[in-house]
């Protein structure tokens, strides 16, 4: 079963509490529990993670990348201005693994300086504005592409 790492930044252990209209009102534990099963369905291996450290993000790439693991990563917060996450995203792009890009809503469609993604770019692709679906849809992305 292929290992695959789902990163979630800063402020998504508030899931459920914070903003519930925008982020909807099931909890981090309902997102892990969701993964896990699709990931199970799609004969994946998925460990959830969440931080508010960009540090350890960084890390996690890191780790990614020289355990040639895929990911599924929402960077929240730092998608705006972390270059740092970009450039790590970018080693475990190089070690041709896929990376997913999720957002819960549309950055493009909040605040104007959300608008902006350091992490598109690098992504293999992005899914915005599907709430938890989003996962389901970035999870069977990564299967299809390491399928090939």
């Amino acid at each position: 079963m292929t290992k695959v790492v789902v990163v979630n930044g800063p402020n998504l252990g508030r899931l459920g509490v914070r903003q519930p209209d925008v982020y909807g009102k099931q909890d981090l534990d309902t997102l892990r529990r969701l993964c896990t099963e699709w990931g199970e369905a799609l004969g994946l291996e998925v460990e959830v993670r969440q931080s508010d450290d960009e540090a350890e993000m960084i890390r996690w790439m890191h780790q990614a990348a020289d355990e040639k693991t895929p990911i599924v990563m929402n960077p929240a917060a730092f998608t705006h201005y972390s270059y740092g996450l970009a450039d790590a995203a970018h080693m475990v792009i190089d070690e041709g693994l896929p990376l997913m890009e999720v957002h819960i809503s549309n950055p493009s469609a909040r605040d104007e300086f959300r608008k902006r993604s350091v992490i598109s770019p690098v992504a293999t692709g992005t899914i915005t504005g599907m709430g938890f679906y989003g996962y389901k849809l970035a999870l069977e992305a990564v299967a299809h592409l390491i399928a090939g």
